[in-house]
């Protein structure tokens, strides 16, 4: 790849579907096929060695996104790690062929000498529709295990590796997970719960917890992971199906209180276009539960859209709060997990935003 003037730029990966045709892998030049097999190998080593740091620091944890496409510089490939169970996705055309998956592959199971047994690969139909990459359904690539069971900071969940959203689970809140934990109190309700991450960590400080979801499968999934847990003597869930909206605005008009909540919707803004219609929903959503939290409340609030700008979100927030008249302290502004690292250059790999605040 050379600029206009002939200066070498480096070496990227090609899509002749993809909105961005080309991705810098390198910034030296690649020979042959043989070469960019190799540097794939050594970036995948160096990513499996900066995990390691980190989980060698956590509490009870054995899940974690092990390569995360730009960031590791290896564009177009997410790889997490469940226990025993390693989950793939191939975003791009480049990613996609079968010697790079291989390749991968095997550089992980030799870094993580014994400690995987299976390797799924999920696929995301939309994706592979926008890469012009021919239809395929999630499936086993190695090994024959397709369910375990993982711990994210001692909370224990079950894993189908062929089912469920993303990779399976949303890795990337795990640290904002213990961060909601250590400030909840009293009865907590939990928006968008999914399959009961915030939950489990809420349940073992608070009083009570409501868990709201939409999807009957994701709060069956939840159930069954409360179930793992029931050793730590934690209160009972009440694990809901409703529409959040309806629901927030139901308490609300019935005056109901929370301690806590927690608002952790799906990505709003998918694109720059439906901006607007995105940032209306986090008001109300955020409005009405303020509205349902006395002085001393915590509000948890996230959002997983990276076109909903950091800034953007704060002043959503101070709208809200103002509408609610309230006033409320920023106790902590996060992001997603250091597994998922964002890169400077690529603002893309920042996206999502967690603000932590008190009620005064």
């Amino acid at each position: 790849m050379r600029d206009e003037r002939g200066k070498l730029l480096g070496t990227a990966l090609y899509s002749s579907a993809s909105q961005i045709a080309l991705r810098l892998i390198s910034q030296e030049p690649l020979a042959n096929d043989a070469e960019l097999i190799s540097l794939i190998r050594q970036r995948v080593t160096q990513a499996v060695a900066y995990r390691r740091q980190l989980l060698a620091a956590a509490t009870n944890t054995n899940a974690c996104r092990l390569i995360y496409s730009e960031a590791d510089s290896l564009p177009g490939l997410i790889v997490d790690r469940y226990a025993d169970i390693l989950a793939l996705q191939a975003l791009t055309q480049a990613m996609d062929r079968e010697d790079i998956k291989h390749a991968v592959l095997q550089q992980l199971f030799t870094e993580l000498d014994g400690e995987v047994v299976s390797a799924v690969e999920r696929i995301e139909p939309r994706i592979r529709e926008l890469e012009q990459l021919p239809p395929a359904s999630s499936r086993l690539l190695s090994g024959t295990k397709a369910a375990t069971v993982y711990g994210l900071n001692g909370v224990r969940f079950h894993y189908d590796a062929l089912a469920g959203q993303k990779t399976g689970a949303f890795l990337d809140q795990r640290e904002n997970y213990a961060a909601a934990e250590a400030y909840a109190h009293g009865r907590a309700l939990d928006m968008f719960c999914y399959q009961g991450g915030f939950a489990l960590h809420l349940a073992r400080r608070c009083d009570s917890i409501t868990a709201v979801d939409s999807s009957r499968p994701a709060l069956e999934a939840a159930e069954q992971n409360a179930a793992l847990n029931v050793q730590e003597a934690l209160p009972e869930i009440e694990w809901m199906e409703a529409n959040a909206f309806d629901l927030l605005k139901d308490y609300s008009a019935a005056s109901r209180q929370f301690e806590t909540i927690v608002l952790d919707p799906p990505a709003f803004a998918k694109s720059k276009r439906s901006l607007d219609a995105a940032m209306s929903g986090y008001k109300e959503l955020n409005l009405r539960a303020l509205k349902m939290l006395p002085p001393g409340g915590i509000l948890v609030t996230c959002s997983c859209s990276y076109h909903v700008s950091e800034t953007a979100f704060q002043q959503m927030l101070m709208a809200a709060a103002a509408d609610a008249g309230k006033r409320l302290w920023l106790l902590e502004k996060r992001g997603q997990a250091r597994d998922h690292p964002s890169l400077l250059s690529v603002p893309e790999t920042s996206y999502l935003k967690c603000f932590i605040c008190r009620v005064v």
